[in-house]
């Protein structure tokens, strides 16, 4: 029996799932920031820190992270696969693109939990 390698790690409904759930997150937390945003007359720094302060806030704030990087990390295997044809070119692209969006969210947690 001949097994495809790439349903080895998973599988197009698994990738579609993930996207759109990430996808969804990603958008509520953008529209509470914009509510934010707009519902706030003047924005100091001590109504800033004490929005993140909040435990929820954090906890939202780091499963939006978490979305953030399962959301690139499909979308740049998909987008890479289709149009980057050379393995090795595609193995290194795909290696430095995780590695900026793992620092990306390293930084955001290093950020939010120092508040």
């Amino acid at each position: 029996m001949v097994t495809n390698q790439a349903s080895m790690k998973r599988n197009g409904i698994q990738d579609y799932v993930s996207l759109r759930t990430s996808a969804a997150i990603i958008s509520l937390f953008s529209i509470y920031m914009a509510y934010f945003f707009i519902a706030t007359p003047q924005i100091t720094f001590e109504l800033w820190q004490s929005l993140f302060a909040s435990i929820y806030m954090k906890a939202f704030t780091l499963i939006t992270l978490l979305a953030i990087l399962m959301h690139v990390r499909i979308g740049l295997w998909q987008v890479l696969t289709d149009y980057v044809k050379p393995h090795k070119l595609r193995i290194a692209l795909q290696f430095v693109l995780n590695l900026m969006a793992f620092a990306y969210v390293a930084v955001g947690l290093f950020v939010l939990w120092g508040v």
